[in-house]
């Protein structure tokens, strides 16, 4: 429950964040009582699309650290989370990357990254991944994570999600415009939008929203075998994480927080919609993959 709360204030303070800068900026005032001015429409679906995930981005740490219930290690209070450490210190000074924070969250097998900048971001591991794991596969397992900061996935997914929305708001806007003026093409008095408009972008606004969430996921799918391949290079070898890979592919992987779940190291067993790739093609890709 704290996580639905959580997840749906974020969403509406980002919301009226973006309302009040498209407001003081103007470019709310898309419709006007000459048409659409695409120019205005425009820079309101940048400020919606990019802003809203820009957002995100800046708050994931927080964010995750809050809703995943993140105890960060300051200092290890025993040997595993100094192991843990030293092996997040390791792999990110191999990929020339600034130290992450570390963290451990109680749950089932699963582990994350996330965080705005190469240099400042967080790597977590649950404590059912520790215990389910042997310390080879869990290595793997932070590598493929510390790959993903590496290889720039937090702002990168960030940026497509930006575009998406962008498209979103603009043709859902757009198509909505011209319904309502094909519905109305008779009416000499009307001024502003009709129904036609309000329910056209109602509508849009979700079925693109869902073709849009195909595009990010299949774009996060392809990431996935790169966080792989990039953990592979890190220990030197690919068969730990091939290990891990087949590990989790016996588990029932933990559910994360919809602001990290892309980010982790399990996801869903949805196709069109899943962030991660089936667990048997990204074992057949590593074992054909040249480490």
């Amino acid at each position: 429950m704290k996580r639905i709360v959580l997840f749906v204030l974020t969403n509406l303070a980002v919301v009226v964040v973006l309302g009040i800068v498209a407001s003081l900026l103007g470019v709310n005032r898309y419709l006007t009582a000459n048409g659409l001015n695409l120019t205005a429409l425009l820079g309101f679906a940048l400020i919606m699309g990019f802003g809203g995930a820009i957002i995100s981005l800046l708050i994931s740490k927080p964010v995750a650290k809050w809703s995943a219930g993140v105890q960060v290690i300051e200092q290890p209070r025993n040997a595993d989370e100094a192991w843990i450490v030293e092996t997040v210190r390791r792999f990110a000074d191999k990929a020339q990357i600034g130290m992450p924070e570390v963290g451990v969250f109680e749950g089932a097998p699963n582990a994350f990254a996330t965080g705005a900048f190469k240099n400042s971001a967080l790597v977590a591991v649950s404590t059912g991944l520790l215990q389910g794991m042997t310390r080879e596969e869990v290595e793997a397992v932070i590598g493929h994570e510390v790959a993903h900061i590496a290889n720039g996935d937090m702002v990168t997914m960030t940026l497509i999600q930006g575009v998406m929305n962008t498209f979103v708001v603009f043709l859902s806007r757009v198509i909505g415009y011209a319904v309502d003026s094909f519905l109305r093409r008779n009416d000499s008095e009307s001024s502003g939008p009709g129904i036609g408009y309000i329910i056209t972008t109602i509508v849009l606004d979700i079925v693109l929203g869902f073709l849009a969430a195909i595009i990010v996921a299949w774009f996060s799918r392809h990431r996935e075998f790169r966080a792989d391949a990039g953990a592979a290079q890190l220990m030197g070898r690919k068969q730990p994480m091939i290990n891990a890979l087949a590990r989790l592919g016996g588990m029932q992987p933990g559910e994360l927080p919809k602001s990290v779940a892309a980010m982790g190291i399990a996801g869903g067993i949805g196709q069109l919609f899943s962030t991660h790739p089936p667990i048997e093609e990204r074992i057949a890709a590593l074992q054909a993959a040249q480490v």
